[in-house]
């Protein structure tokens, strides 16, 4: 299969575009810092995984902001920390100091001339965005979990993006979703019968960081380990 097989690519925002790992230790700091022995960078993340994926499991409903600041009072809980509320509430409101991946405005610059770029992301209307102006705002529709009421890997969030691109002439058999989470993103993806693209940004560490353990390795159809090599691979196939 190829790239330019599609015309559509429906994207994971948070680890695929946008650095929320890094975004995250920056902003827990004010928990981290206070540990007599601060936890491994992948500790933390992992802690962090299995905070929000627990909450939005729980309380589907519930902001993304409030996720987060959930997450910040667990952690602080778990590492025998105090922290307000208020403070939580600032972390809550990190996401827009997360940075972009620095090759994912200019990929999608590129991929915007060839293809509908969609969203379909586990974040609120206001906190995404101040991603999508890191991004350039190069989506046609962007679908998040505020709008649909639950989180991914809930098989509702894909089967609203699902139902509202066929208002938008798209079929299934013209999507590639392009992700980075196994869990998020790819197993939804398999149980959905779409085709999916790996951006596999962690493949030089260990573990999967920021996202809970699959379990069984969903399968995927194309990796790469950057947008940058997408692009380059979409280019190539061009050329000929």
């Amino acid at each position: 299969m190829k790239l330019s097989d599609y015309k559509v690519l429906t994207f994971d925002v948070y680890g695929t575009l946008i650095d929320w790992e890094s975004g995250m230790i920056a902003g827990l700091k004010p928990l981290t810092d206070q540990l007599r022995t601060p936890p491994s960078r992948d500790t933390v993340l992992e802690a962090h995984a299995f905070y929000e994926s627990t909450c939005q499991h729980y309380t589907p409903g519930k902001s993304y902001v409030d996720v987060l600041s959930t997450v910040y009072k667990r952690l602080a809980e778990e590492w025998g920390l105090s922290a307000t509320w208020d403070e939580a509430r600032v972390y809550g409101h990190s996401v827009e100091h997360w940075p972009a991946f620095p090759d994912s405005a200019a990929s999608l610059a590129y991929l915007k001339d060839h293809f509908k770029l969609i969203v379909l992301s586990n974040v609120d209307n206001a906190s995404f965005a101040h991603s999508d102006a890191k991004l350039g705002h190069p989506f046609t529709a962007t679908y998040v979990a505020e709008d649909i009421g639950s989180y991914k890997p809930d098989p509702r969030n894909f089967d609203y993006m699902l139902e509202h691109l066929t208002r938008l002439g798209v079929e299934k058999d013209e999507i590639l979703h392009t992700a980075e989470s196994m869990f998020h993103d790819h197993g939804p993806a398999n149980r959905h019968g779409l085709k999916n693209c790996w951006i596999y940004r962690r493949h030089d560490k260990d573990g999967f960081g920021a996202t809970m353990n699959p379990g069984a390795m969903p399968t995927y159809d194309l990796m790469y380990h950057s947008m940058a090599d997408l692009v380059a691979a979409h280019k190539k196939e061009l050329a000929g």
